[in-house]
C-alpha cells in the first residue's frame, strides 16, 4: 500500500473474529465482509490473532506468530507431501520454536518454560531431537493447523481486499514471557541465566488504573537487538505485514522510552521510564520493508519525543473522542485538534462503549457532554445515550482523520454488556460477540450513507 493510499479517506469496523456469531474463521467471515462491503466500510480492524497463554487475552500469547488454533473449528488431515505445506514450512523460521514449544507446554500442564527440566528449558539439541521423533505425529499436525490457519487467513485477505476493503491488524509490543519466543531468543531479553525477570514491563498510573498495570511481560535486550540490526523486530514485522494491509502497534510510545518495574513489585506504582531505541529501530525496519503501513498506538502519557518520532517516520496516530472531554484545549482528541494523520475512534477495545461510558457517568458530566455535543437534554435516558453515540459517529465521520474505526458494539449502540475488555481485570474480558439478527438492513444503510456523506471513501468491487 503506497503512502497516497494510507491516507485517503476511509470508515472501518474493530471487530475480532471471536465476537463473530460463529466465533471462528468459517463462513461468516464470508458473510461479514459482504456486510461491511454492502455498508461501504474499507477497513476490518482486528485483535492479534494469537494464541492466548492462558484464558483469553490476545495480548498475551505463547509465540508472536502463530495463530490461535480455536479460530477454525475444523482441520483436515495433514498431508505432509503437499508442496503448498512444504513450502509453508521452510519459509517459517518460527514455527518449529512454536510447536516444540506448544508440545513441552502440553507434557508439563503448561508450566512455564523456565520451569521445564534444563534438557529442555536450556534447548539441549539432543533432547529437542529426541522430542521430535517421541512426537512425531502430534509435531506434524501442530505444523498442519498453523498451515491451515494461514491458508485460511491469507484467503480471507484476498476476498477483502477483492471487495476493496483492508485488513488491519494489531501487534503488542511486548511478548510473554511464557513464549516460545524468549523460550527459543532468550538472549533478546532481558532475563537471567535462569529465565528469570529482575524488571517486567507495564504503564503507569492513567485512566484506566490507579495503580497502572503491571502487564509482567520481559523487557527487551537492546543491546543484542542493536547489535543484529534488529533481525528478530524485522521478520516479526515481515510478518505481519504479508498477513495485514495495515498493523497497529500496540503500546507504541514504549519504543521511545519504556516504564520498567521491579518484578518483586505487585502494581506498576514504583516503576520509572527507560529511554528505548525506537528511532534506530523504526529506520532499520523500513530500510528493510519499505513504507510502513504501520499506526501509531499512541495512547496514555505521550512526549514530545514520542510524538517526534511518530512524526519522522510519518505514521499516523489514534485519536479517541471518548478522551476529548477535559479542559485542555490542546487534547488531540478533541476534535477541532484532530489532523489527517490520526486513525479516529469513538472507543477503542479498553473502553466502554459508547453508550455504557455515557450512561455510566455522573449526571453533571453528562451534562457537560450533552452540552459540547449540542445535545438538548431532553428525552428518556435510553433516548440521550442513543443521541451522544448517534454525534460522536458523525464527528467520527466528518473528522479530519483518515481513518474513522467504528468498534462494532457502538455500530449496534450496545451497552456496557457488551464491552470487550476492562484494563486491570481478569475476569469476563474478550467473550462479547453479535448476532446477525442484530444487523438490520437499516443499520447498513445508515452506515453506507453517512460514509458516502462524509466524503470517505465508499469501497467496490474490484
Amino acid at each position: 500500500m503506497s503512502s497516497t493510499d494510507f491516507y485517503q479517506r476511509r470508515a472501518g469496523v474493530l471487530l475480532h473474529p471471536t465476537s463473530l456469531p460463529s466465533g471462528v474463521l468459517d463462513a461468516d467471515v464470508d458473510r461479514w465482509l459482504e456486510w461491511l462491503h454492502e455498508a461501504g466500510f474499507g477497513v476490518w480492524q482486528v485483535l492479534p490473532l494469537g494464541e492466548p497463554q492462558h484464558g483469553l487475552s490476545p495480548y498475551q500469547c505463547i509465540s508472536a506468530y502463530a495463530m490461535n488454533p480455536a479460530l477454525l473449528n475444523t482441520y483436515t488431515t495433514p498431508e505432509p507431501a503437499a508442496e503448498e505445506f512444504r513450502r509453508f514450512c521452510a519459509s517459517s523460521p518460527w514455527l518449529d520454536d512454536y510447536v516444540r514449544f506448544k508440545l513441552l507446554h502440553q507434557k508439563y500442564n503448561a508450566d512455564p518454560w523456565y520451569a521445564w527440566p534444563d534438557e529442555y528449558k536450556f534447548r539441549h539439541p539432543d533432547a529437542l531431537d529426541r522430542l521430535r521423533h517421541e512426537f512425531a505425529q502430534s509435531y506434524l499436525q501442530l505444523q498442519w493447523q498453523q498451515f491451515q490457519l494461514h491458508e485460511r487467513w491469507l484467503a480471507i485477505k484476498q476476498s477483502a481486499n477483492n471487495k476493496g476493503i483492508l485488513l488491519f491488524g494489531d501487534m503488542p509490543l511486548f511478548v510473554g514471557h511464557h513464549s516460545a519466543d524468549v523460550w527459543a531468543n532468550p538472549d533478546r531479553f532481558l532475563i537471567d541465566k535462569d529465565g528469570m525477570m529482575k524488571v517486567v514491563a507495564g504503564v503507569p498510573p492513567d485512566y484506566y488504573s490507579d495503580t497502572g498495570q503491571r502487564w509482567g511481560n520481559p523487557h527487551y535486550n537492546w543491546d543484542v537487538m542493536q547489535a543484529e540490526n534488529y533481525a528478530w523486530w524485522i521478520q516479526r514485522m515481515r510478518y505481519h505485514l504479508d498477513i495485514f494491509d495495515v498493523v497497529r502497534i500496540d503500546h507504541f510510545r514504549g519504543l521511545e522510552a519504556s516504564w520498567v518495574i521491579n518484578a518483586a513489585c505487585e502494581t506498576a506504582i514504583d516503576g520509572h521510564w527507560v529511554k528505548m531505541p525506537g528511532d534506530s529501530l523504526l529506520a532499520a525496519i523500513q530500510e528493510k520493508i519499505g513504507h510502513l503501513p504501520i499506526v501509531a498506538e499512541d495512547l496514555g502519557i505521550i512526549t514530545p519525543e514520542v510524538t517526534a518520532m511518530r512524526k519522522k517516520f510519518h505514521l499516523p496516530g489514534m485519536s479517541v473522542l471518548q478522551f476529548g472531554f477535559d479542559a485542555f484545549e490542546d487534547n488531540p482528541h478533541k476534535p477541532q485538534n484532530i489532523e489527517i494523520d490520526r486513525v479516529v475512534y469513538t472507543g477503542t477495545h479498553d473502553n466502554d462503549t459508547t453508550r455504557g461510558w455515557f450512561k455510566s457517568m455522573p449526571d453533571e458530566m453528562k451534562l457537560h457532554v450533552l452540552n459540547v455535543l449540542g445535545i438538548q437534554g431532553k428525552g428518556s435516558p435510553a433516548e440521550l445515550a442513543n443521541a451522544v453515540v448517534d454525534r460522536l459517529v458523525d464527528i467520527g465521520m466528518n473528522s479530519r482523520g483518515s481513518l474513522f474505526i467504528l468498534p462494532m458494539q457502538d455500530v449496534l449502540h450496545l451497552d456496557s454488556s457488551a464491552r470487550m475488555n476492562t484494563p486491570g481485570t481478569v475476569d469476563d474480558n474478550w467473550q462479547w460477540s453479535f448476532q446477525w439478527q442484530q444487523l438490520g438492513n437499516d443499520i447498513m444503510h445508515t452506515m453506507h450513507q453517512q460514509i458516502e456523506k462524509s466524503g470517505r471513501l465508499v469501497v467496490q468491487h474490484v
